[in-house]
């Protein structure tokens, strides 16, 4: 009786939760309530240990939602629940964070209350994507710029991130020529934030750990950076507990696509042979799940069974779907206008030279999402069912493409 209660009340709770006063109180007092009804959060290791002994045949999504976070991630829950999905992870960035106006604790408790509401049976995977260093601050003052991601992690812990992947690629150093010195940085920091993490972690419960060897939008990494990585980071963790579990590598991609002048995205050419040589690496060779890769959702429909055929453990997906809800017809007119009018007066500074207006909004826009929180929240319900009936459809393929339908039976019992 409490449940249903509850479920009846879900949605106007979440909202006044995250645009009345008093908002982390009641954020909390709503995370309490839906622990109660028996949603918590879980870390996927489990699944990645069984994928560290083989590759199980699928790849898992993991989705940045940015903007209508409670609509989206019930259809993504909807989707998951008709086509029997085991797992979906849930992210968001760090620096998606402050954008969208997300923090952790926000972040979390809408996944779950979405995953609540639409009565979904599998586990709640919610990942910190991209908890990344920022290499001018780190080469400054490294402490400080270690001691920041540090209580960002011990937050988002806190908060139900279970699954978090640490970012020291930008720390990478390409004019070393030994490529175990260009890595240096990179798993030296990677390994102290992943002791850190383990430090902070609840017990009973081993957070899932990522690594990643190349900054996305670079040259494709190679078995040379991994195997450096790999071995500098393994040198370099000291603690009796797990490390990292996957690492992310840069096989052709960028986040976000390269936008071409008409504001279109160009055609990208991925490398699905140096993805599988990775993965086959990570697993084989270090006891990993495999390899992931970011940047994808940008790519077309049907590049998309070529992850699980290239044994891939996990993709990252945001823009395809930010796309996909800001150019949808439905989406009134003037509402996008007003967005892109604020970005154009509010971040004109990111305008660089020799960059057409569609381009500019095509990389700026997702900024429109936390400016405009509470207005995309308040859209036209026959607004929102139009774009969000179609999302459906978009999610529906891709789950296929990755060929993660019909795995419930076989991943629930793991958790």
């Amino acid at each position: 009786m409490e449940k249903e209660r509850l479920r009846n009340q879900i949605d106007e709770l979440v909202y006044e939760a995250i645009f009345e006063e008093e908002k982390e109180k009641k954020l909390t007092e709503l995370q309490n309530k839906l622990k109660e009804a028996g949603v918590t959060p879980k870390s996927i290791y489990p699944l990645y240990q069984k994928f560290s002994e083989k590759f199980l045949g699928f790849t898992v999504p993991a989705v940045n939602i940015r903007g209508m976070t409670y609509d989206v991630a019930r259809r993504f829950f909807r989707v998951a629940k008709r086509l029997n999905v085991g797992a979906i992870i849930f992210e968001i960035a760090k620096s998606e964070m402050g954008y969208t106006r997300q923090p952790p604790l926000e972040y979390a408790t809408v996944i779950m209350a979405a995953a609540f509401k639409e009565e979904y049976p599998g586990p709640i995977f919610i990942q910190g994507d991209h908890f990344q260093l920022n290499r001018k601050a780190f080469f400054s003052n490294p402490e400080k710029e270690k001691e920041g991601l540090k209580s960002l992690i011990k937050e988002a812990v806190s908060a139900g991130f279970y699954n978090i992947d640490i970012d020291a690629s930008t720390l990478v150093v390409l004019e070393e020529k030994e490529v175990k010195a260009q890595q240096k940085w990179n798993y030296e920091v990677t390994a102290e934030l992943a002791e850190f993490t383990r430090k902070v972690e609840p017990s009973g419960i081993t957070v899932n750990l990522g690594g990643e060897i190349g900054e996305i939008g670079g040259h494709n990494s190679t078995p040379e950076e991994l195997r450096a990585f790999l071995d500098g980071f393994n040198e370099c963790f000291k603690l009796q507990a797990p490390g990292i579990s996957k690492i992310s590598v840069q096989t052709g991609t960028s986040h976000g696509g390269v936008v071409l002048p008409d504001g279109k995205v160009a055609d990208v050419k991925l490398d699905f042979n140096t993805l599988k040589t990775l993965s086959k690496i990570a697993r084989e060779e270090y006891g990993l799940a495999g390899a992931v890769q970011h940047g994808a959702s940008t790519l077309p429909e049907d590049y998309f069974h070529l992850f699980p055929e290239n044994e891939c453990v996990e993709v990252h997906l945001a823009t395809g779907f930010q796309n996909f809800i800001y150019d949808h017809p439905a989406l009134p007119e003037e509402f996008k206008e007003k967005i892109y009018s604020y970005l154009k007066t509010y971040f004109k500074n990111e305008w660089k030279e020799g960059m057409t207006e569609a381009q500019f909004l095509y990389k700026t826009r997702k900024k429109g999402f936390g400016a405009f929180k509470k207005e995309w929240w308040d859209l036209p319900e026959k607004t929102k069912e139009a774009i969000l009936s179609d999302l459906e459809k978009f999610i529906e393929k891709i789950f296929k493409a990755l060929n993660i339908v019909d795995t419930m039976n076989f991943i629930r019992p793991l958790f």
